[in-house]
């Protein structure tokens, strides 16, 4: 960097009068900021004249919509028997229901009493393995192994899926309780052959000894596939860590990963570092454990909470290996969907898991079932979440296994001594009689035509000794709805189009240019406010895009819809009260007389509907709406070639690509400032170099004048 002299031997204020000079130079630069900024001014500008149109497209898109002109009113003659609300699909048509004979009700079975032992509190949130003795009936029918669970994603088609676990338990109970599910739906699984090829075997799935599952049909790429089984055992091994406090925390308690554990087939094995391994006597009974003199190869295995302790530390680095089995029980719902079909769902517990899971899970599964304890009189109930008779065959709630049948009391004794299920009740369709048809539906409520009904009582107006009036529904177009519907597209319409004209006819000050850094800084807060509102002003006046969408949109809206499926009455918008105002300055708003276009609405609703929404094939079939909404995608695409949208890149529009050769012009005006600055800073640098050699000069002969 070169060092500059600032006046030192001259005297002269040598950066003020270089800034003085790089003010000249910077004359054609602050010409092309204000060009860069003009350019951003008028971008913003036709974004915002954008904005506008896109407001008015989006209310012209619902404007196509039938649900705009086909709002409608219900009346209904007795509000406490029936109600009834009309969707746009509804036609302009009265119902007379004469009778409601029942009610939908959901099926429900209460079970056969108290599920606990007299006096005692079921602990809900304890695991069930340690509640088991508080139950009435304790038939659990408990099993012994494991519980595993797997979700595949099938990548591509194939009728195989690999389960990982090998230990698995095909044992005829097992194999019943198994659940596979393929995108939420039921297999059958087999572990006997079966004809895969088969087109009538559908729904089934073959279990090999290796984990194999063999699909009756090819499963799509992306099928969720979820497999819920049982294995012989658990093995888990746990690596002696370094005890934080050996004092305070030795090395002799350890937690396995499940709890509720059975003895059956349980052992425990210490491996050390140098590769020796012991095995240890699991001892199960704490009084047990306490009255041992000696303990030596014995660890206490406390089956509720699967802790482990042993009676000396283990070094850092040993290894523990567990092999145990879990206590768990299985049960199973059956219900049926709406289109008579069997909905199965299986359930595996685990003895850990407590009975507030266990009715969680009955109520968040598939079946839909909703599942209730009542702890004041200790029953359970089980109901269908939906109401309507789904199994004309039979019951609508099946249970099975020990769990619900005995432990909850889904099963009892008749008078006969025969175990049979408890009474089932409701699980009944809606009986009525509308229009002199007599029929039923699932639910209270239902749809018919566009029309939703919910019934509330039950009434007879055939039986005259009830005094019961039949109940009538009827169905009128909304004409006030329909009238504020497009009384709004209209006032959006003025609002948009007197918006681009005022910004069309803004007066231009040229005089006004953009204010330069130095400029704004001489100026107050207010004055440069005012200066830069003349200096936006008229930046897009008369843009030719701009009006001659104003003119198209005017003329779709004025020029008649020549469709054969249009009502002619009703051809164009002055005929339903819409016209342009008479004041010229208005530059095209529309005015509307409310009751005559009531009037149309009310006459012909569909022929004011066609008016605005007609499909057409031709300029003159379209409806307004339509014409419109065309026509400002058109007027919004040229816009946007010119100024772009904010995801944009500058590439991408006119201005944009202007505001970049502007940008480029800048970068190189400034570094060409800078290099004229350095020159004259050399060449005032040089100059004071130069008076100095002379001063000095100077000095040295008048030193030698008067010597």
């Amino acid at each position: 960097m070169n060092m500059r002299i600032g006046g030192l031997a001259s005297g002269m204020d040598i950066d003020s009068i270089v800034k003085d000079l790089m003010k000249a130079e910077r004359i054609p630069l602050n010409k092309l900021n204000r060009q860069k900024q003009i350019l951003e001014w008028q971008r913003d500008d036709y974004r915002s004249m954008n904005s506008l149109l896109l407001s008015l497209r989006d209310l012209s898109f619902n404007m196509k919509l039938s649900s705009t002109y086909r709002a409608k009113n219900t009346t209904i003659s007795n509000d406490s028997k029936v109600t009834a609300t009309a969707s746009a699909a509804a036609g302009n048509v009265s119902y007379t229901l004469s009778k409601v004979e029942q009610l939908a009700t959901a099926a429900t079975k209460v079970n056969a009493g108290s599920i606990t032992n007299d006096g005692q509190k079921l602990n809900t949130n304890a695991s069930i393995w340690s509640q088991q003795d508080t139950f009435k009936n304790t038939s659990f029918d408990w099993k012994q192994g494991g519980l595993a669970k797997e979700t595949k994603t099938i990548a591509d088609p194939t009728n195989q899926v690999a389960i990982s676990k090998t230990n698995i338990k095909v044992d005829a109970e097992s194999i019943k309780n198994m659940q596979v599910k393929v995108n939420g739906k039921s297999y059958t699984v087999y572990t006997d052959a079966f004809p895969v090829d088969d087109p009538n075997v559908k729904n089934s799935v073959h279990l090999a000894s290796d984990g194999t599952l063999t699909f009756s049909e090819t499963l799509a790429k992306g099928s969720k596939v979820s497999v819920d089984y049982f294995i012989e055992s658990y093995t888990q091994e746990i690596t002696v860590p370094k005890p934080s406090d050996t004092a305070a925390n030795p090395n002799t308690t350890f937690q396995l990963s499940k709890s509720s554990l059975s003895t059956d087939g349980m052992s425990v094995k210490v491996t050390s570092k140098d590769g020796g391994e012991t095995g240890y006597t699991v001892i199960t009974s704490a009084s047990e454990w306490e009255g041992m003199s000696d303990k030596a190869g014995h660890v206490l295995m406390d089956l509720e909470t699967g802790k482990l302790t042993f009676s000396e530390s283990l070094e850092e680095g040993d290894k523990i290996k567990a092999d145990y089995k879990q206590n768990y029980f299985s049960f199973g719902l059956e219900t049926y969907n709406e289109n008579g079909e069997a909905v199965k769902e299986k359930f595996s517990v685990e003895g850990s898991s407590s009975f507030t899971s266990i009715i969680n899970r009955i109520s968040s599964s598939t079946v839909g079932v909703n599942a209730f304890y009542d702890d004041y009189t200790g029953q359970v109930t089980l109901t269908r979440s939906k109401t309507g008779d789904f199994n004309k065959a039979g019951a609508e709630i099946k249970v099975f296994g020990d769990f619900l049948n005995n432990v909850l009391r889904f099963q009892t004794t008749n008078s006969n001594g025969e175990i049979v299920d408890v009474d089932e009740k409701g699980g009944e369709n809606a009986k009525f009689v509308i229009n002199g048809l007599e029929t039923q539906r699932l639910s209270n409520s239902f749809t018919i035509n566009g029309v939703s009904f919910t019934l509330k009582d039950t009434f007879d107006s055939t039986d005259p000794s009830k005094n019961d009036a039949p109940v009538t529904v009827g169905v009128t177009t909304n004409t006030d709805t329909v009238v504020d519907n497009i009384v709004n597209f209209v006032e959006k319409y003025n609002e948009t189009i007197q918006k681009i004209n005022e910004k069309l006819n803004e007066e231009r000050f040229r005089s006004y240019q953009p204010l330069s850094s130095e400029e704004r800084e001489a100026l107050s807060d207010r004055e440069a406010e005012l200066w830069e509102e003349k200096a936006k002003s008229g930046l897009i006046r008369r843009d030719s895009t701009l009006s001659s969408g104003l003119n198209q949109f005017r003329m779709d809206l004025y020029t008649p819809v020549t469709n054969l499926s249009t009502d002619s009455t009703f051809n164009q918008l002055a005929s339903i009260g819409i016209k342009t105002t008479a004041n010229y300055l208005d530059r095209g708003k529309l005015e509307i007389d409310k009751a005559k276009l009531k009037e149309a609405i009310e006459t012909d609703p569909d022929a004011v509907e066609k008016l605005f929404a007609a499909e057409g094939s031709t300029y003159a079939e379209k409806g307004l709406v339509n014409r419109l909404y065309d026509s400002l995608t058109a007027t919004m695409d040229k816009v946007n070639e010119r100024a772009g949208k904010n995801t944009w890149t500058s590439q991408q529009y006119t201005i944009g690509k202007n505001l970049d050769r502007i940008d480029d012009s800048i970068d190189r005006f400034e570094d060409r400032l800078i290099k004229i600055e350095d020159r004259y800073w050399r060449q005032f640098t040089a100059m004071e170099k130069a008076i100095s050699r002379a001063n000095q000069q100077s000095a040295y002969l008048m030193q030698n004048f008067f010597s």
